[in-house]
């Protein structure tokens, strides 16, 4: 019989995984701060700046359950069926993990048939309560092909502390029908404390007391319902085996074997989520931890995207399914579906004709887009100009410039430099077509790359404001390899920049 109870409980446990539906939801909001625990705000903080892939775990809340049922206790006198019931406390650790108290109580009784009579086997009573610990694995929370399980299936395995008060009916001196405690001997048995920890309560009779105190194994496993996200019922089965070396939960030790005693509770479970729910999510076995990932995958909300990038072969800013000459040369102006720009429509395109605005009168135009009309005299004139400044310019004759020194950390001009570079300014001013590099050394820190830009910064600084050099001709170059207290001036006919940030600001010299 009792075979095909435990082949029932097995069949609804594994017909379960069939009921479970799915929900889309993620069971929580990821940008919800409120949820997440003072400890793990940072890694939330750098998850939703993008600095950590995972988000952190949200709070929780804890499952307050009650159990009652049909209960077995299994030992050498055949047992009826009794009754078991409890109350526990459940906190998720994790997805998978949780962690359950219980106290849980039963009440069972059996009697002797055939062969048990013989040997002098009487009926028997048993009140048993039990504190225990038990580790919850949780089978079916993560999934790849739905969100939120409605249906939580698990497997238990823990301890508890187990105290249990026998009792046998009748005994020679005693009212037929009655029943006596169990005080380790009785009509038939050997008097014995072994497997337990201690006896309690009750009058003293053979050195032990009514009530015997001892540690038990927990086993079982069990399916919940999920009714709202507050509230699921389910079905468990769960055995509480005494530990090896007690036999007398029944009052009775067979000498043929050594099995002990052990409860078999099958209870109807309701479970409540408790905790405030604007804080805490529902225990972590009821959400889905793959949510995040799919949802994601699905619609994003938080990964950062890269830049679509179109294919453009020849990199003139029209892509390749639009543009109509595909080849076009590096650098060369082009309309919007990608054609090399013929502005005078001479038939030579602009990168290529050096005479972007010829005549219609003058054409047709040579291989270079020059027409055939003679050119005017003043524009003969101006074009000469425009040849002759460009080769002056091309050439700087200024010679040596001084050089300005700095003492010490200092970035400060002194009335020495002042002199030099007031001499340096009247070259300058004798030579318009020359510019002059302003090169500062001190590249082996941070300090010595923000001082550099300083000194150079003071020496544009005065030529500017103090000799009138314009700042167009100067050139900041600063933070070179060599003596670290001096500043060139150097003549030159290059261009670049007049004026930089400064590196590092914050290490800003004080004096």
């Amino acid at each position: 019989m009792a075979s095909k109870k435990l082949l029932l409980l097995v069949a609804l446990f594994v017909s379960a995984q069939f009921v479970a539906s799915a929900q889309t939801n993620w069971g929580w909001d990821w940008k919800d701060t409120s949820k997440i625990a003072v400890k793990n705000l940072p890694q939330h903080n750098e998850f939703m700046n993008n600095q950590y892939p995972y988000p952190a775990k949200p709070r929780s809340q804890w499952e307050l359950g009650f159990n009652l049922g049909p209960t077995w206790l299994t030992g050498d006198i055949k047992s009826k069926t009794g009754i078991g019931y409890g109350v526990s406390l459940r906190k998720s650790l994790g997805h998978v993990l949780s962690f359950r108290g219980s106290l849980t109580g039963a009440s069972t009784s059996g009697a002797p048939n055939a062969y048990g009579v013989a040997v002098g086997q009487t009926a028997y009573k048993n009140t048993m309560y039990a504190l225990g610990f038990d580790l919850i694995a949780s089978l079916n929370t993560p999934s790849y092909y739905r969100g939120n399980p409605k249906t939580n299936l698990y497997v238990l395995a823990g301890y508890s502390l187990m105290g249990a008060k026998a009792q046998y009916q009748g005994a020679p001196g005693n009212q037929p029908g009655g029943y006596n405690i169990f005080y380790g001997q009785r009509p038939g048995q050997f008097f014995t404390t072994d497997g337990l920890i201690t006896t309690m309560f009750g009058a003293t009779v053979n050195n032990r007391q009514a009530w015997a105190l001892m540690h038990a194994w927990n086993l079982g496993f069990g399916a919940a319902f999920k009714v709202s996200d507050k509230v699921n019922i389910g079905i468990e089965q769960k055995f509480i085996f005494s530990v090896k070396g007690y036999d007398y939960l029944d009052t009775w030790k067979d000498a043929r074997n050594e099995n002990n005693d052990y409860f078999s509770m099958t209870t109807a479970r309701v479970n409540i989520n408790i905790g405030d729910n604007s804080k805490k999510v529902q225990p972590l076995y009821w959400i889905n931890p793959n949510n995040f990932i799919y949802s994601e995958l699905n619609a994003p909300q938080h990964m950062k995207m890269p830049k679509v990038v179109l294919p453009d072969a020849d990199k003139d800013g029209v892509t390749d399914q639009f543009d109509m000459e595909p080849n076009t040369p590096a650098g060369a102006p082009v309309d919007s579906h990608g054609v090399s720009k013929d502005t005078d429509g001479d038939g030579v395109p602009d990168y290529r004709d050096k005479e972007l605005l010829t005549s219609q009168k003058c054409f047709p135009v040579n291989n270079d887009g020059i027409g055939t009309c003679p050119e005017n005299a003043c524009c003969k004139e101006i074009r000469e100009m425009v040849s002759n400044m460009q080769t002056a310019k091309a050439s700087c004759s200024i010679g040596a410039l001084p050089s300005v020194q700095f003492k010490g950390t200092t970035t400060k001009l002194s009335k020495d430099a002042m002199v030099v570079l007031g001499a340096a300014a009247a070259q300058l001013k004798a030579n318009p077509t020359c510019n002059v590099k302003v090169i500062g050394y001190g590249a082996t820190s941070k300090a010595a790359q923000q001082q550099s830009w300083e000194r150079v910064n003071a020496v544009i600084k005065y030529l500017v404001e103090k000799q009138g050099i314009a700042e167009s001709r100067l050139l900041f170059v600063y933070a070179q390899e060599g003596k670290a207290g001096s500043v060139d001036l150097q003549g030159t006919t290059e261009e670049g920049p007049n004026s930089v940030p400064a590196p590092h600001p914050n290490l800003k010299s004080k004096n």
